[in-house]
């Protein structure tokens, strides 16, 4: 939709009670699609490969096509007869598309496609005395791989697909945040008029509009919903390092309310980035009290979490020429 990045449009629909399926190696097309779910023409959405970082959009057409109403049947099976790179299979693997038709995490799935080379060995490749049946390359006892951590799957869904159905990020930082008295996004938003309070949150959009006299109005995300900020010029460039560059922040300020619209005034920002950079080390989340958060119930050697730059999914930043919005590390959707 532009201004929003697709974790926000899917957290939206699903709010709404749209079931959203994952990214599968045997259901996928290149672009989402609905799947029914019933008889009474009820839909599904189901995340089209194009949502795989990194995949090209010709090798998703070659896998869409060499299935063609035959599923596939193993990892090898799909290299075989889709006849696609190594790459391209890591790249589905890392997104998880695996899961859903073999019941292959991402290590496993990863784990297979080492066995797989792009020139297949002649003394392996042979197929056998039956048509049907092939051979694989290389023949090796089943082995058992740790399982990664509830957190590492968030992350990792973040990383290559761009957002998440399981657990949000901030889910699993609740309980800590609840000790630093804390409150969620929603609580914060329903919070009586003039109450002062700390919440935290993903740092999802940053605006500061020409004809706002240098007002910064930011949007954070948590698992409850999200809270809408309102810095004012002098409290920005206070805090101008942790507002332009950090991840996750919490925000200390005073609620608006003028009718419908709900702002939390800005007094104090703190750059939480180093507690989101450790939710790859989460084993499970922490359920709010109230039992009802943006739960993602649907859900490899990779780099330690920690060692990644502290953010986990990409805020959408209004371009202003004398921020230096340039010096973020992340993909900007810019607006005049």
């Amino acid at each position: 939709m532009g201004f929003y990045a697709p974790a926000q449009t899917v957290r939206d629909a699903r709010d709404h009670g749209i079931e959203v399926r994952p990214v599968c190696a045997n259901a996928s097309r290149w672009d989402c699609t609905l799947e029914p779910i019933d008889d009474d023409g009820r839909f599904a959405v189901r995340l089209g490969l194009r949502m795989v970082k990194g995949l090209a959009n010709a090798h998703g057409a070659a896998i869409v096509a060499a299935r063609a109403g035959h599923p596939f049947m193993s990892v090898d099976d799909l290299w075989r007869r889709a006849g696609v790179p190594v790459g391209a299979l890591t790249q589905i693997a890392e997104a998880d598309g695996f899961r859903p038709p073999f019941g292959l995490a991402r290590r496993e799935a990863l784990w297979a496609i080492k066995a797989l080379r792009d020139e297949p060995l002649p003394l392996f490749a042979a197929a056998s005395a039956r048509e049907a049946e092939i051979v694989p390359e290389v023949a090796e006892p089943a082995i058992v791989l740790r399982p990664m951590t509830a957190g590492g799957d968030v992350v990792e869904d973040y990383r290559h697909v761009s957002l998440s159905l399981r657990d949000h990020p901030v889910s699993f930082l609740r309980q800590d945040l609840r000790r630093r008295r804390m409150v969620t996004c929603l609580e914060a938003m329903e919070a009586r008029d003039g109450r002062w309070l700390e919440a935290a949150g993903i740092v999802l959009v940053r605006q500061r509009p020409g004809s706002a006299k240098g007002v910064m109005f930011i949007t954070l995300e948590d698992e409850s919903g999200i809270a809408n900020l309102v810095v004012w010029p002098k409290v920005f460039e206070q805090n101008r390092r942790t507002i332009l560059s950090a991840g996750m922040i919490a925000v200390r300020g005073r609620v608006q309310r003028e009718g419908e619209v709900v702002h939390l005034v800005a007094q104090r920002l703190t750059d939480l980035s180093a507690d989101l950079a450790s939710v790859g080390d989460r084993q499970t989340a922490f359920p709010l009290p109230h039992g009802r958060g943006d739960e993602f119930h649907h859900g490899s050697p990779t780099p330690d979490p920690r060692d990644l730059p502290p953010r986990t999914v990409r805020p959408r930043d209004i371009f202003i020429p004398d921020l230096h919005l340039d010096t973020i590390k992340v993909k900007t959707r810019d607006f005049r």
